[in-house]
């Protein structure tokens, strides 16, 4: 049994076409079949629905993931289709998406807009050019998803897989987070090109609005990619800087001073702060992608309250030791030559990052109830 799932709101512009070019799929492939709309509309797309066979559901919450989301535990289908109410899905290419998924045995299958054919008119080259093929890369680089079109609205998806999937977001993200969960599973997604149509009706997609809801989640479920990938770059660049301040190396014929030996200090102690973002992120939450450089999963396997004191307390012994030496000397020299500059500097960073060693290890230790 096949089961369609439009999302709609006022689309009475469209909707009847879409229910028919699903009937006439279902029809060609000789399968039983079911037609839900998940309706959120103030016009007369239910009441076309329902006179069209259709299955109505009222959503008792406003969001387009929500209304697929609410469908979903009323379709009965072994497989089910999701797709727009706004004809701009030609349904009838379903036979296409269930082959690729009966040769492939795949879990999901993604009807491909940028693969195909995309009408005059039926996507803003803001959406063509730019939005998609941006979103589909960060995904893709993300998440490994590998598909070319990311946010296509008409897929297949087998029921026992998506029963697997944790799907938790109400907005226009859902299609992101279908993706996601999906290759963080390591379900298995294939493709085929369709055509893509220009719609019946008026527009509800809010460009930038919604391209940044996309972003955002994909961000905030990757806290390797927000928080530990840069935090470790930047802490190796600002610990390059610092060492060749602190001899006063000279790179192309210009030397790097005790300027530099600054700049160093504070790159690192900001790496410290956006890679401890990214492990109390994955402490505190479950994002969908956790973290894969070594340093972070080597943290997080070996971790313990007692470890980052002792490491907090070795940082802040080594500062404090340079500290005292300094000022050993400078009072042997009867307060009147200053202790090295350069010393402080390095003295004061390992310090400033022993302290927040520790208090991070205790942040740490709460969050993880250890």
């Amino acid at each position: 049994m096949v089961s369609f799932v439009l999302p709609t709101m006022n689309e009475e512009a469209g909707i009847k076409e879409c229910i028919q070019r699903a009937t006439r799929a279902l029809e060609e492939l000789e399968v039983t079949g079911e037609i839900i709309v998940s309706d959120d509309s103030t016009d007369a797309t239910p009441e076309i629905a329902r006179a069209m066979g259709a299955v109505v559901v009222e959503p008792d919450a406003p969001g387009y993931g929500y209304a697929y989301r609410y469908a979903f535990n009323t379709a009965r289908g072994e497989l089910i289709v999701m797709g727009d109410g706004d004809t701009t899905y030609n349904f009838e290419e379903l036979p296409k998406l269930l082959n690729r998924l009966s040769e492939t045995d795949a879990d999901i299958v993604l009807g491909s807009r940028l693969a195909g054919e995309i009408k005059d008119g039926a996507m803003p080259p803001l959406h063509k050019y730019i939005g998609n093929p941006l979103l589909t890369w960060f995904l893709n680089t993300f998440y490994d998803a590998g598909v070319s079109d990311a946010h296509s609205g008409f897929r297949v998806v087998r029921k026992e897989a998506l029963e697997r999937l944790e799907l938790e977001s109400d907005g226009m993200e859902f299609a992101s987070e279908m993706i996601m969960d999906a290759a963080s599973k390591g379900l298995t997604i294939e493709e085929v090109p369709i055509t893509y149509h220009e719609r019946e009706g008026e527009a509800t997609l809010e460009s930038f609005t919604d391209g940044w809801r996309h972003v955002k989640f994909m961000l905030v479920n990757s806290p390797g990619y927000l928080f530990s990938l840069p935090g470790i770059v930047l802490g190796i660049i600002g610990s390059l800087i610092m060492g060749l301040g602190y001899t006063g190396t000279s790179v192309a014929g210009q030397p790097f001073g005790i300027h530099s030996l600054i700049a160093g200090s504070l790159l690192t102690l900001l790496s410290y702060h956006i890679g401890s973002f990214g492990l109390l992120s994955e402490i505190s939450s479950d994002p969908i992608q956790e973290s894969r450089d070594p340093i972070t999963k080597w943290v997080r396997q070996h971790f313990t309250l007692e470890r980052g004191i002792l490491v907090g307390v070795g940082l802040i012994s080594i500062g404090s030791l340079m500290v005292g030496i300094f000022l050993s000397r400078w009072i042997q020299s009867g307060f009147i030559v200053l202790p090295p500059l350069r010393g402080d500097i390095v003295a004061f960073t390992l310090i400033v990052v022993g302290i927040q060693t520790i208090f991070g290890s205790f942040f740490m230790s709460i969050l993880s109830n250890e």
